[in-house]
Formats: structure tokens, sequence, C-alpha cells
């Protein structure tokens, strides 16, 4: 288990629109066991011994809102609200030019209600003694096939060296702050957290999760729910 007294930081990605839900109001706000779905990860990030500051990044239309759904539901550890951006990582990087200087900062998916205490644990044990971004991934189980623009199948990868990642993702919170900085400076656009972090040279490690971290992204994912 993680322990120490560096000040450890999540960044909760909560500003999607989620067109592809077709809700008519942002997925992040659906209801499942009578909360909305970004209150799930926050639950489990306030009961952490090892988290210290939420700053949950949000439309900026919503930030009352989800500021009345923090208080409602004892989300004590946020300490900001941030408006997001247009796409994902510009969200995130405006988050992150609101934190002070956090040892340790894990990006988490504010769709992905089954967030444990042991991604938290495991992902900042590895920043800590692997100096290295730990992120949460499963292996693949099915082949993937690599295509081109008329779907004609160009090669087959090894399963075996698959991962489908996920969140949380964990960093050094100044590696983190560089790598989102030369992004933004290059005009470059990422996958993910940890897309940015491989660009600068930085080292990542999987930390393997479970099948059930699933992201609520189209109406067919909540049958998962």
């Amino acid at each position: 288990m993680y322990s120490g007294n560096l000040k450890v930081t999540l960044i909760l990605a909560a500003a999607g629109v989620g067109k592809r839900m077709g809700l008519g109001y942002p997925k992040q706000f659906l209801e499942y066991r009578e909360k909305p779905l970004f209150i799930l990860p926050l639950e489990v990030a306030q009961k952490s011994e090892i988290i210290d500051e939420i700053i949950v990044v949000t439309n900026g239309e919503n930030i009352e809102l989800v500021r009345n759904h923090c208080e409602k539901y004892g989300i004590k550890k946020l300490t900001k609200i941030v408006a997001g951006g247009a796409e994902r990582q510009n969200s995130i990087y405006n988050a992150l030019k609101c934190d002070n200087e956090s040892d340790i900062i894990l990006v988490q998916d504010g769709v992905r209600p089954f967030f444990k205490e042991r991604y938290i644990e495991e992902c900042c044990k590895v920043v800590v003694e692997e100096r290295a971004g730990a992120v949460i991934g499963v292996r693949v189980k099915d082949t993937i096939k690599v295509i081109d623009e008329n779907f004609e199948v160009k090669s087959t990868p090894m399963r075996v060296n698959l991962i489908a990642v996920h969140t949380p993702q964990a960093f050094d919170g100044k590696l983190l702050k560089e790598a989102y900085e030369r992004a933004e400076r290059d005009g470059f656009l990422g996958t993910d957290d940890s897309s940015l972090v491989e660009r600068i040279g930085g080292r990542v490690k999987i930390v393997l999760g479970d099948y059930d971290n699933i992201k609520i992204t189209t109406q067919e994912d909540l049958r998962f729910l």
C-alpha cells in the first residue's frame, strides 16, 4: 500500500456534453444508484486516505450544479471547480493551471463510476517507487486489426502486447504539467494524459485494472449499470 507525506490531487474530468448518449443533458449527470455518475468516483476519492484535494472540471454553465451536488454528497476535499475547454485535453490543462504544486496528480473520467481505492494506491505506488506514470488498463480480449481509410486490413498486432487504457492515470505533478504545457505550445492533441507524457520522454507503466471499470459513453453502455 502506498503511504507518504506527498500532496496528492485528483482531477475529475466531467466536462463532456453527452452527444453520443442522446440524453439531452451531459452524461455525467445521469443518475445511477440515485446519484449522478460523477459523484461515485468522487466518493471514493473523498474516503481515500491518500487523496488530499479534488479539482473538478466541468462545463462552465454547470459549475454551480456540480458545486451543489458535491455539497449534497459530502465531497469536502473539493478545492476548485474549473470550466472546461473545447477538448478533454484543454479541460485537463485548465485544471492543471489551477493546481497548487501537487506532488502527484491523478486524472479520472467522471463517467467511470466503478473507480476503486486500489487504483489510487497502486498508481501512486508506481509514481513514487518506480518514478513512472501509472495508467490503469486491461488486457485486450479481441484480436485487433489495423486498417486504412478504405477499411482494408494492413496488419494484426500481437494481442499479448495490447492494453485497453482506462483511468485513473497518475503522474508526478511537475512532469504532467510540463507535458501539457509543451503539447499546448506545439499544438499537439493527444488521445489521453499518458500520451502527452510519453511524447516528452516520460516513462509510463500499466497497472492492471478490472473489466468492470467501464466508461459510460453510449446508450449501449447503460446495460452495464
